[in-house]
């Protein structure tokens, strides 16, 4: 799947969906505040930060996308398993014993 370019618009969108502060997804990303904010004003930043960015962002499944311009999607995420508790059994279908 390509990648689409992560602009400052994009990061700004991909914040919104998470309720995301400059300062959150600087703790999430492992960078300085000082650097989202410039990237957020500027657009400049390394390669590396912004593929910190663009991961803290995927691991809480929103994409970076392209579409009539450049933005960030929230992606489903897959269904729960049911799991039971440790030492919860489930019901078995033939109690015969």
């Amino acid at each position: 799947m390509h990648e689409a370019p992560l602009t400052p618009e994009a990061n700004r969108a991909a914040r919104a969906i998470l309720k995301w502060s400059v300062r959150d997804l600087a703790s999430a990303a492992g960078i300085a505040f000082t650097t989202v904010h410039r990237f957020e004003s500027t657009g400049v930043a390394t390669e590396t930060t912004k593929a910190k960015i663009v991961a803290a962002y995927a691991a809480h499944n929103v994409d970076i996308t392209n579409g009539e311009g450049t933005g960030a999607r929230l992606r489903k995420s897959p269904t729960p398993t049911t799991q039971l508790p440790d030492g919860e059994a489930g019901i078995i279908e033939n109690n015969e014993m």
